[in-house]
């Protein structure tokens, strides 16, 4: 089990992997937003408000151990990300204020881009340049994520509906398209958590939209339906991309897959220094 500390207004914060994600200490959120004697006795009153007033929130806890004051592993209340946001809401706490402003400024973007899809595109594009990346990688990773919603939409379609069925078949396609999985991928770039994609080369994302772009279509040609009808059309498209990419990198002597990532330099200074 991975365990971290988590840094929040300046404060610690214990921190643990649970379901393939971060949940965070309850108490310690707490202890940092009302500066009460005793976090733990704030967290129970506040829980049995909670059940109280028949909240679910309660429900998504979970009781995780994580490393006490005294060094030993002890079983602490943890949630997860959007738990902590909605038992911040629950603190009567003016510095829980600022957190709960920012929620519903959120709240308001998300219905915004619900009714104009257009300001979605817009802020991601805004998030990409604000983290450095060049507006030429940042065309390419739209395009791609276009490209993926697409066939995600396929699969729903075809009865495909599981996140974890999606990952199978990203992966026949990543594996057939890159000769490896995605994990070896994020591997190879020294990932740990990071999304792959944005850590990708404009090679790496012009060939995931090939051999993505080429299993929807082949989904339809084939009228793949169902999960395993949709693994084999996935991998027959990536392997249009896994030839195109064997091609490219038989004429040009390099590999198009890359240990490059942009974890320390922005992608678009790394692109100056290639030039």
């Amino acid at each position: 089990m991975e365990t971290k500390i988590a840094l929040f207004r300046g404060k610690g914060i214990r921190k643990t992997i649970h379901k393939n994600e971060w949940w965070f200490s309850i108490v310690d959120v707490c202890a940092i937003l009302t500066e009460s004697a005793d976090a733990g006795a704030y967290w129970r009153k506040l829980k049995q408000r909670l059940r109280e007033e028949g909240s679910e929130v309660v429900t998504f806890c979970h009781g995780l151990k994580l490393t006490a004051p005294d060094g030993k592993m002890r079983e602490t209340d943890c949630a997860n990300t959007e738990g902590i946001f909605r038992i911040i809401q629950s603190i009567p706490s003016p510095k829980a204020e600022p957190f709960k402003r920012w929620l519903a400024k959120v709240g308001y973007e998300r219905v915004q881009e619900i009714e104009d899809p257009e300001l979605a595109t817009k802020r991601t594009r805004a998030i990409y340049k604000a983290k450095g990346y060049s507006d030429a990688w940042i065309e390419k990773r739209m395009r791609g994520i276009a490209v993926r919603e697409e066939l995600t939409d396929e699969w729903k379609n075809r009865d495909v509906k599981e996140e974890k069925e999606y990952a199978i078949l990203t992966a026949e396609i990543a594996k057939a398209a890159f000769g490896v999985t995605p994990g070896e991928h994020k591997d190879l770039k020294g990932l740990k958590r990071e999304n792959l994609r944005d850590h990708m080369t404009d090679l790496e994302l012009i060939f995931s939209m090939l051999g993505e772009a080429a299993t929807t279509e082949i989904t339809r040609v084939d009228d793949a339906q169902g999960f395993d009808e949709s693994k084999t059309a996935a991998r027959k498209g990536g392997e249009v991309a896994g030839v195109a990419r064997k091609d490219l990198e038989k004429k040009t002597g390099k590999r198009v897959v890359s240990p490059e990532n942009y974890l320390d330099e922005p992608e678009s200074r790394k692109r100056l220094e290639r030039k």
